[in-house]
């Protein structure tokens, strides 16, 4: 518990800070306190049957080990003698009991049982601390005690707890809570913060202890955190337990118009002297320097401990704590060459005399927002691959960056390279078929301007070929009105017609029109019947338009006149 309603006087100075704050820390932590609270969260009998409460310690304890913060468990010892009476009202529900030898001793070998479930909890924080790495150190009585003074004599950056009182002994940092949810964070008091904000120092705290009331004294009867305060303010850090050792407090009855003197208080003595000189190992004490070594990972140990308390199997547990080793080592790697820079010694990354945990970087990836690299890792036993900070590359081997990036655009080339071929080819068939439609458009232009041609002189040409064909009609009229040259059917005369009569038209519009002569002919259900016409070296087929000469009119036999010229013409067009 602590001290009454402190922590509430000391909300203003509460900070969040992310979980990284405590990279390369070394932090002292009250077992007693991170048991409780897990518990507190699973205490129904399912959740105690499958140690749920362990199973948060190992995920809390993964988290830390991969940021490398070194842990020391440290555990209560005996109940101090003060606070013996306190200790028994909480085991009697508020009840009173007498204080007596009989009562101490029962109470003290309470605390001593190592069977209860409570006690049993504990043994099984340290073992599974001990797997892994941390060190235990059992105090002699208060645990909050034991890390506040490690603390205060710089062995270690912060203190873990929920005990308020460990201001009281001499605290600097303590972090009261962790999450691990939402990137992680943790709850944190600095002391500088009180003294700055508040304007309490330490002897002002033990004040407040006194007046408000803790786990040594009941304090004063009535009197709340913010009187409190502004009394102990009043007199000032410097004075104000000099001014209760000398006086008790029986001056404070007076100065809020009380009427009873409670007069000189000998526990008040004892109070103060247990929070200033607390029983604990001291910070040269060998016990202390052997629980400050660094300590290695077991993990043969580990999965016996987690098939045994978790069932879970070797390859799962492995799975969990693998990657926070690796990444404590690598961590433990940067720290080395930080050192090392820092002295003027810069080496190169294969002759550093400790090896790179990190064999290569596999790729590049993004984990809830942060730059993280996938890295394959260097002797790590279970270990193949797992993802680690952006930044934490950097420190510790940005030459493998170099590598990676080196790696990456090497093959970027070689795919490029891949595909210029296939370009190559893309473009040469393009290439080609455009060769080809601009021979199309030439040959088109071509046979555009040739139709032009053809169609401007197709008039001469008729013409031409008018008055060569009435020169020899007289000679082969009668040839062509022949009777044996019959028709076989007599529609043909009307598509001849048909036909001529379409050329006649094309020819006298003008030289911009164009015969299409690719269109398929009518088809030829008549016979031919030809006889040589040799002027100028030219030969002429007549067709046989009527069975009897007789039969044919002179508008008839005009017609078939005309007929054979477009004919002609047509032959010397396809010519």
């Amino acid at each position: 518990m602590g001290v009454k309603n402190l922590w509430d006087l000391l909300e203003s100075c509460k900070k969040r800070v992310p979980l990284y704050h405590l990279q390369n820390k070394r932090v002292c932590v009250d077992l007693s306190c991170w048991m409780v609270q897990l518990h507190s969260v699973s205490k129904s009998h399912a959740c105690v049957k499958e140690k749920v409460y362990l199973k948060g310690l190992f995920h809390r304890l993964r988290a830390l080990i991969a940021l490398n913060c070194s842990l020391v468990f440290v555990t209560d010892g005996s109940i101090p003698a003060i606070k013996l009476s306190t200790y028994r009202r909480r085991l009697n529900v508020g009840k009173e009991v007498a204080q007596n030898e009989t009562n101490l001793q029962k109470v003290t070998s309470l605390r001593r049982n190592m069977g209860s479930e409570f006690s049993c909890m504990i043994k099984e924080a340290k073992m599974l601390g001990m797997a892994l790495g941390i060190s235990c150190l059992n105090g002699i009585e208060e645990a909050e005690a034991q890390c506040a003074l490690l603390n205060f004599e710089s062995l270690c950056d912060g203190c873990f707890s929920l005990d308020s009182d460990i201001f009281l002994f001499g605290a600097r940092t303590v972090y009261r809570d962790i999450c691990l949810g939402d990137g992680g964070y943790v709850v944190c008091y600095e002391m500088t913060d009180i003294e700055r904000k508040l304007g309490l120092g330490r002897d002002s705290l033990i004040a407040l202890s006194l007046l408000l009331g803790s786990d040594y004294y009941q304090g004063v009867h009535g009197l709340g955190p913010e009187s409190a305060c502004q009394i102990v303010k009043s007199i000032g850090d410097k004075d104000v337990l000099k001014k209760i050792a000398s006086e008790g407090l029986g001056w404070v009855k007076k100065r809020r118009g009380g009427k009873n003197d409670l007069g000189r208080d000998d526990n008040i003595l004892k109070v103060i002297n247990a929070y200033m000189k607390p029983k604990c190992h001291s910070a040269d004490s060998d016990i202390v320097h052997k629980v400050l070594a660094q300590y290695t990972f077991q993990r043969a140990e580990l999965q016996q401990l987690c098939a045994e308390f978790f069932l879970w199997p070797s390859e799962k547990t492995d799975g969990y704590i693998l990657p926070s080793i690796a990444e404590r080592d690598l961590r433990r790697f940067a720290n080395l060459r930080l050192t090392s820079s820092k002295v003027g010694l810069n080496l190169p990354l294969h002759e550093i005399p400790v090896k790179c945990p990190v064999s290569e970087i596999i790729k590049s990836r993004r984990v809830q927002g942060r730059e993280c690299y996938e890295v394959s890792w260097e002797g790590m036993d279970g270990l193949e691959t797992s993802t680690v900070p952006a930044d934490l590359i950097e420190s510790a081997c940005r030459e493998k960056i170099l590598e990676f990036e080196e790696r990456k655009a090497q093959r970027k080339k070689q795919n490029n390279q891949k595909r210029r071929p296939k370009k190559k080819e893309t473009n040469s068939s393009l290439a080609e078929l455009d060769l080809k439609l601009q021979n199309l458009l030439l040959d088109n232009n071509s046979l555009r301007d040739e139709a032009n041609f053809n169609a401007s002189d197709s008039s001469e040409r008729v013409s031409r070929i008018t008055t060569f064909m009435a020169d020899e009609a007289d000679l082969n009229t009668e040839d062509l009105l022949h009777p044996s040259h019959d028709i076989e059917h007599t529609g043909l005369i009307q598509n001849t017609s048909n036909i001529y009569s379409r050329n006649k038209a094309v020819s006298t519009t003008g030289k911009n029109e164009i015969i299409d002569l690719l269109s398929p002919s009518p088809p030829k259900k008549f016979n031919f019947s030809s006889k040589s016409l040799q002027p100028s070296d030219q030969n002429i087929e007549v067709i046989n338009l009527s069975d009897s000469e007789n039969d044919m009119s002179v508008e008839h036999k005009q017609k078939t006149k005309e007929l054979r010229l477009f004919l002609a013409s047509i032959r010397n067009e396809i010519h």
